[in-house]
């Protein structure tokens, strides 16, 4: 079951409920974060709530997403409201990979930090239930005035080095009225990065991560699937550049889930009442360790057909000359 949020052809905003091709709206909802608080009040679940108004009209999802109208499937009336974050080193990467680092017996003294963080995450990223594991690699991205919606381009500063993609899903919440962080679903993502910028220091991860993102068109309500497979293509004038297959789910990651949430909202600064939180989980698929370097006007496509309708992304270069940013003494 999916959900999404899309622009009616008269100019309204709307929900619409998706199971396998058959989609309609649902009645007397105008967004993903009015149908979860409602639900929240009524102390049932999303699919529950979604349900419960009944069968609106039939809505084509694919024309939709073709002339524009789809929005991200859960937002926040005020952006500043909406919360973008993520985690790294998450995700056990390719078979050999993990045979090297299992079957190498490397001095701790000898290996990256990053390598430190990610056999931490092996070691204690799953515990057992109702128990922290270790915290894993943390970074902010943004606010809702970050995001771009399915179809709109990603935008590169004229500053960045590098404009490349990152095929993610990410968690989506909301914080209820007692400062609870409920989990609404999963949807696909584009954790859009530099990573020539992280490449040059890794103390410049922070900078490399405030780069806009976009995720969706749908949720999947209910649980993320352990074993995720998607695919993760660039498209140059209609062709395809490249395109290599990923993998997610907790079968394919050092860390659960659950443990990604607690560390996420063990601050209580994200745990304030009606926030919206979108938090990326990590991959281990990007063109960019291909050495792909996009360019403006490819096409960013992520699909995963468990996560629903496939996510675009057209790259934009920002070629405005930004002077150097003086801040005035008042």
């Amino acid at each position: 079951m999916y959900l999404s949020q899309l622009i009616l052809p008269e100019g309204s905003r709307a929900v619409a409920l998706r199971r396998q091709d058959q989609a309609h709206l649902v009645p007397g909802a105008e967004s993903t974060r009015d149908l979860a608080l409602a639900a929240i009040a009524a102390r049932h679940s999303l699919a529950a709530e979604a349900e419960s108004r009944g069968q609106g009209a039939a809505v084509d999802l694919v024309a939709a997403l073709a002339e524009g109208r789809v929005l991200l499937p859960l937002d926040h009336p005020d952006p500043a409201h909406l919360h973008v974050s993520g985690t790294g080193l998450t995700h056990l990467g390719s078979a050999a990979a993990r045979d090297a680092m299992h079957g190498a017996a490397i001095d701790a003294a000898d290996i990256t930090d990053s390598m430190k963080m990610f056999r931490m995450g092996l070691e204690g990223g799953k515990p057992a239930p109702d128990e922290p594991g270790v915290q894993p690699e943390w970074f902010y991205k943004g606010n809702g005035h970050a995001l771009a919606v399915p179809g709109a381009p990603l935008t590169a500063p004229a500053f960045a080095l590098d404009a490349g993609e990152e095929p993610e899903i990410a968690g989506l919440y909301l914080i209820g009225p007692d400062c609870r962080p409920f989990r609404l679903g999963f949807a696909l993502g584009n954790e859009f990065s530099d990573h020539v910028t992280e490449r040059g220091n890794y103390l410049w991860l922070a900078h490399s991560k405030l780069r806009p993102a976009s995720f969706g068109p749908e949720i999947l309500l209910g649980d993320l699937p352990r074993h995720v497979e998607g695919m993760s293509r660039i498209l140059r004038g209609g062709s395809v550049l490249w395109e290599k297959p990923f993998l997610s789910g907790e079968a394919n990651m050092s860390h659960s889930i659950a443990n990604l949430e607690h560390h996420h909202f063990k601050y209580a600064l994200f745990r304030q009442p009606g926030d919206v939180h979108v938090h990326f989980f990590g991959t281990a698929t990007l063109s960019f360790a291909d050495d792909i370097r996009c360019r403006a006007g490819d096409v960013f496509e992520i699909e995963a057909p468990a996560l629903g309708l496939a996510l675009r992304n057209p790259l934009a270069l920002d070629q405005r000359s930004e002077p150097l940013t003086c801040v005035e003494v008042l």
